[in-house]
């Protein structure tokens, strides 16, 4: 099983993302971060993304764990804080009520911010679809994966969705 991490302003108005739905829908991990979030499936991660109600590029923030049960959370603890960095203009998450009731309740908040960082509804950083294979979050794991970097702790979620858990 692949998995496919969608990115590019331009992968959003592609015909690739009905292959992604499709590959997600079988049960391949599909991961959108930030701009990318809607890109992952729009049908399957519920939410918008909305521009930000701050500053647009942060160093590291905590982000706390809040389901430690998906592919993609597996190596980490459920409220484990880990530092990734926030570096988006859009990334402000957003749900009407109901929806956000609802996901909080299914368990498909993946990750809540530490602290309020750019007006997302509940402080939400990242949403699970209901089956747990798609993954749309708004800081960049991508960016904390190397030690001379700043740090590693968006590292474990590449190795937990390609299944090397250490």
């Amino acid at each position: 099983m692949a998995t496919i991490c969608v990115s590019g302003a331009m992968a959003a108005r592609s015909p690739i993302l009905r292959a992604v739905a499709d590959a997600a829908g079988r049960g391949v991990p599909v991961l959108g971060v930030s701009q990318r979030f809607p890109g992952a499936d729009r049908s399957a991660v519920a939410g918008a993304l909305m521009r930000n109600a701050g500053l647009n590029c942060l160093p590291p923030r905590a982000a706390g764990v809040e389901n430690s049960q998906s592919l993609f959370t597996a190596s980490y603890n459920a409220g484990e804080e880990i530092n990734i960095p926030v570096a988006h203009h859009d990334g402000n998450y957003f749900a009407d009520a109901a929806t956000l009731d609802r996901i909080e309740g299914d368990g498909r908040v993946a990750f809540r911010y530490a602290d309020s960082v750019n007006g997302s509804a509940r402080d939400i950083a990242g949403v699970l679809n209901d089956a747990g294979n798609v993954l749309g979050m708004m800081p960049h794991p991508e960016r904390a994966i190397d030690r001379a970097h700043g740090g590693t702790d968006g590292l474990r979620l590449f190795e937990a969705a390609l299944g090397v858990l250490a």
